[in-house]
């Protein structure tokens, strides 16, 4: 039974340090695409009403949307996958106090309860954990 607690324990553990380091770290967001170089880079002004000065052919124009809309695409992603790992994370902290007050309580559980929960916990904490790689 205590090694089952501390299995449980540990797991949280490192769930919780993970997902400390990865906010610490920028919160895993994906760094922004850089846009292709426009003629301000050349000249050291901006260009007029925001679009690049000179012949622009079709390609070019789509090339730039095209990078814009991955880069929107990629900070949705990020967005959902922040949001999904922080209701997992605190679903992981509800499963781990609910299986330590049972743990503690007078009524005895069995074995297999005990190990039922403790792998869903892991199994929780792994995909947390690999959600968090990316």
């Amino acid at each position: 039974m205590k090694g089952v607690w501390f299995t449980a324990t540990g797991v949280l553990l490192l769930a919780a340090s993970s997902m400390i380091i990865a906010q610490r770290q920028g919160g895993g967001m994906v760094p922004a695409v850089p846009l292709p170089s426009s003629p301000s880079s050349t000249t050291g002004y901006p260009p007029l009403g925001g679009m690049p000065m000179g012949p622009m052919d079709a390609s070019e124009n789509s090339d730039i949307l095209n990078s814009r809309i991955a880069q929107q695409q990629a900070r949705t992603r990020n967005n959902e996958r922040q949001k999904r790992i922080e209701s997992d994370t605190q679903k992981l902290v509800g499963l781990v106090d609910e299986l330590k007050q049972q743990m503690q309580g007078e009524k005895q559980l069995s074995p297999t309860d005990v190990s039922k929960r403790a792998e869903e916990i892991e199994k929780l904490a792994r995909s947390v954990k690999d959600r968090m790689k990316g």
